[in-house]
């Protein structure tokens, strides 16, 4: 891999960084390519090329201004296209070193932009916070529901247990007592 700071020659000229050579060498290929295609007999088909890639700002770097230059200087000195209608070329470099840090303005990309009104959005932590409150209380309520029911449950099964066999011990007891007692009625009855 080449070294950080070794620039990378793209057409004769150097680019620091990858993006600015990526973009270069697409340029030159579309330079390519209208080079071999363009029909320079028409001068007005050769005008609408050049002023829909000024218009589209198609051409950024170095290449494609020289490619636009040419272009230019072709339909001004060769076609006698008056200069005032030939549209000059944008460039997209700061020059000044003292400008270096200003933003670059696209002109074709600004718009009116509409001023953002401000959505009143309530806060996540507080509607996790009341959704947690609410759960809370719900688990809360289905525990008293639970402990309060008189049905036989996983949180009062073994004492629901415990009170129905309490309760048919004490029924038979009573059951038992009663025999015992119409026992000793019918033997009394029988020995007399």
């Amino acid at each position: 891999m080449a070294d950080k700071n070794s620039p990378i020659i793209v057409d004769g000229y150097a680019f620091y960084n990858e993006p600015d050579a990526i973009l270069a060498e697409a340029e030159r290929k579309k330079v390519e390519y209208l080079h071999t295609h363009l029909n320079t007999s028409d001068p007005d088909k050769v005008f609408a090329v050049y002023s829909k890639a000024v218009a589209d700002r198609m051409f950024k770097t170095p290449i494609g201004v020289d490619f636009l230059r040419e272009m230019q200087t072709f339909l001004i000195e060769q076609c006698d296209y008056n200069p005032a209608d030939v549209p000059p070329i944008p460039l997209f470099a700061l020059y000044d070193r003292t400008l270096r840090n200003a933003e670059i303005i696209d002109h074709k990309k600004i718009s009116v932009q509409k001023p953002e009104k401000k959505k009143e959005k309530v806060p996540f932590i507080f509607i996790s916070i009341v959704l947690n409150i609410a759960l809370i209380a719900a688990v809360i309520a289905m525990f008293v529901i639970t402990l309060k029911s008189d049905q036989p449950n996983i949180l009062n099964y073994e004492t629901a247990l415990i009170n129905r066999y309490s309760e048919w011990e004490e029924e038979l007891s009573v059951r038992e007592n009663a025999l015992r007692e119409k026992e000793r009625e019918l033997k009394l009855r029988g020995e007399e």
